[in-house]
């Protein structure tokens, strides 16, 4: 599909993909990214033909997956997940051992904040975007952005001091 001034949507898809992608793992964990990314990107071809020329099409795209991420973290709240006893063991920290990646226990850590800091660190530090970026993706001031950074930041370093042992 061709539209008058913008790039063929497969093209499109092809450049934003791998940030869309990153953002939900970290945003979602790597069980639920896979039917968020489709469905964000089914929402932006059925809205890539009103996209003006000149629109900041990452940030466009980043914006239609924060809100299907919002639906998961919706829905996850709706519904009771069973878990069978599990036993008593020594955790690792993974990101005292450097292992940081979207899918680690560092991410389930900034999964459990308040959705707005959740949201900012993830858009920050999943999908690479700048303050201003983030601002435009949340709608929020990019005072707010940074607000809500510093909190989720804070945040987890409260909880690593507490984690940690004395």
């Amino acid at each position: 599909m061709t539209v008058a001034g913008l790039p063929p949507f497969q093209r499109f898809l092809d450049a934003h993909r791998d940030d869309v992608l990153r953002y939900l793992i970290a945003s979602l964990g790597s069980h639920d990214a896979d039917d968020a990314f489709q469905e964000t990107f089914i929402s932006a071809l059925r809205a890539y033909p009103r996209l003006r020329p000149g629109s900041d099409a990452r940030a466009w795209v980043l914006t239609i997956a924060h809100r299907k991420a919002i639906d998961v973290h919706r829905a996850r709240a709706r519904r009771p997940v069973p878990v069978p006893e599990l036993e008593d063991r020594a955790a690792v920290d993974p990101i005292a051992s450097g292992d940081e990646r979207p899918g680690s226990e560092g991410w389930e850590r900034v999964r459990a904040l308040p959705p707005r800091q959740r949201a900012v660190l993830t858009l920050r530090y999943a999908a690479d975007l700048t303050h201003r970026e983030i601002a435009g993706v949340l709608d929020c001031s990019e005072e707010a952005a940074r607000r809500a950074a510093a909190d989720g930041l804070k945040t987890l370093r409260e909880d690593l001091d507490v984690a940690a042992p004395a």
